[in-house]
């Protein structure tokens, strides 16, 4: 009820006699949807904070207020200089009144969907808007709508929000007769405007401000209006941050969990696949075996298969001598080697991410305050993901992952102004091998190691903008920037990598999938 008429109607004599003869000496914005004024009467001072958003409209009362040196603009100037005559409401509204001892109003709309303050300089002056898009607030005036007689009581008090009928409900308010009704209703709006307590309660799951004791009570309060919105706003709004972070810490763990069952349940389909199919090794000792039976120019030739025990069909080229196809089967089955181990590498490892981010969301339910969850995700290296203000200037594809800022160049010039221009040394840089594709480069953070996760999609994208896009698998070079030249002369994206680590990927955009 911290917009509610009742309680406004509590909150300006409150701050009219706190504030009466203070002079207004700032009044300035340095968030979106804020409303900051100053004042002081010579030995003190007193902060007026309007948060003006849809989502939480608010005065906030800060007892301090140390203004930004920088993102911090002038508001209103108008103001400065005006001393403080009184506070006031509006009747059966939603709206607080400063008027200033020479004439002047500033009207502080407390509304829900369409918050505003407008600033009238004088009683006959144009009005000057905060939000200027709600140009009708600049009419703004108090209004009294006669009711028509209704048979629900509560009907009779339109203002009362929606806690009061809440709170008679909870005391059986629709079983009774309608005397009783009339009754409970009057009783309750004398509560209201004359309340001997506040009350901080929790209900439905928000912390709210209420004058009547309903919900789950965390404490009461006496009735003094700008003390209680002192204690509710720094509480609502600590444990509205509380629960944002909890809530995106928990879709990052779960997101990561997620891409890494998936990352290990492909592994180990293709380990599958490679030890359930007749590997390269195989095909090579059946040409060799069997040379002296394949006809020169051959396309395909029938043995027998001493591995499966039965005959085979063996592919061939006509071009080729079943020497020189043998050969390089050799040679891919000492890369299948390679593969073989890279993804049971692969399987342990991103099956260990699962399970560490599992437990860290068990973690998260001992959680209960922001404090605590903030030296927790520190602890664990999970800070919130900041991006740099010049990503989106980049001319590249960028993506962002774990706080590491991925980019990807777009056609061979653009290769090498990332790779000649933007990449620094100590950057990773990583590119399909031996096939034409886009430049991937990995930001380095000092102090820090890039993630085994962060590389393996950074190399998804390096394999996935290349001619291998549509390979099941494909070889990506991963190796520091400091590693990379580009020969004089060099067609353009051309480079020579002088030391370097070969990582197997599914060619993939995995960015797609999780935004």
């Amino acid at each position: 009820m911290h917009n509610n008429y009742y309680f406004l109607r509590q909150l300006a004599p409150a701050l009219t006699q706190k504030l009466a003869g203070y002079s207004i000496v700032t009044c300035f914005s340095q968030e979106k949807d804020e409303l900051v004024i100053g004042l002081e009467n010579g030995s003190q001072e007193f902060w007026l904070r309007a948060q003006l958003s849809a989502s939480f409209p608010v005065l906030a009362l800060p007892e301090t207020f140390n203004r930004a040196r920088t993102n911090s603009v002038d508001l209103l100037p108008g103001l400065l200089g005006r001393t403080v005559a009184s506070f006031g409401v509006f009747p059966n509204d939603r709206v607080l009144t400063l008027t200033l001892t020479d004439g002047a109003t500033l009207l502080i709309k407390l509304y829900g969907p369409r918050p505003n303050a407008v600033f009238r300089p004088a009683p006959d002056a144009p009005a000057e808007l905060f939000h200027q898009r709600y140009a009708a607030d600049a009419d703004l005036a108090p209004t009294s709508v006669a009711l028509p007689a209704v048979a629900d009581p509560l009907k009779q008090y339109p203002s009362l929000g929606d806690l009061p009928p809440r709170f008679l409900r909870a005391q059986g308010y629709d079983q009774v007769s309608q005397t009783q009704k009339e009754e409970m209703v009057q009783a309750v709006v004398a509560e209201l405007e004359n309340p001997a307590h506040f009350y901080l309660i929790m209900l439905d799951g928000r912390t709210r401000l209420s004058l009547l004791p309903i919900g789950e009570i965390e404490q009461t309060l006496a009735p003094e209006p700008i003390a209680a919105l002192q204690l509710f706003v720094p509480t609502y709004l600590g444990r509205r941050a509380y629960e944002t972070e909890l809530r995106q810490v928990r879709q990052l763990l779960e997101r990561r969990a997620e891409e890494a069952t998936v990352s290990a349940g492909q592994a180990r389909t293709r380990l599958h696949a490679l030890e359930h199919t007749a590997g390269y090794r195989q095909t090579a000792d059946l040409i060799m075996a069997n040379l002296t039976q394949i006809p020169v120019g051959a396309t395909q030739v029938e043995v027998y298969d001493f591995y499966q025990d039965q005959p085979r069909v063996l592919k061939l080229k006509a071009t080729e001598t079943p020497q020189r196809t043998a050969q390089n089967l050799y040679r891919k089955a000492k890369n299948q080697k390679i593969e073989v181990q890279e993804l049971q590498e692969r399987v342990e490892r991103r099956e260990a991410e699962a399970f560490w981010c599992l437990e860290r969301l068990e973690d998260l339910t001992t959680i209960t305050d922001l404090r605590a969850l903030r030296a927790w995700r520190k602890t664990h290296n999970l800070q919130p993901e900041t991006k740099a203000p010049t990503v989106t200037e980049l001319p590249f594809k960028v993506f962002e992952d774990n706080g590491f800022t991925i980019m990807v160049g777009r056609n061979a010039q653009n290769n090498d102004l990332l790779t000649q221009r933007y990449a620094h040394k100590d950057d990773l840089w990583l590119h399909a091998k031996d096939v034409t594709g886009s430049h991937v480069v990995v930001r380095h953070k000092a102090g820090q190691v890039v993630p085994e996760p962060v590389i393996e999609r950074a190399a998804q994208l390096a394999a996935w903008y290349s001619r291998r896009k549509n390979d099941s698998l494909c070889p990506v070079t991963v190796t520091p920037k400091k590693f990379v030249r580009k020969p004089k002369g060099a067609a353009p994206g051309a480079v020579i990598v002088e030391r370097e680590k070969v990582v197997l990927v599914v060619p993939a955009n995995p960015f797609e999938r999780i935004s």
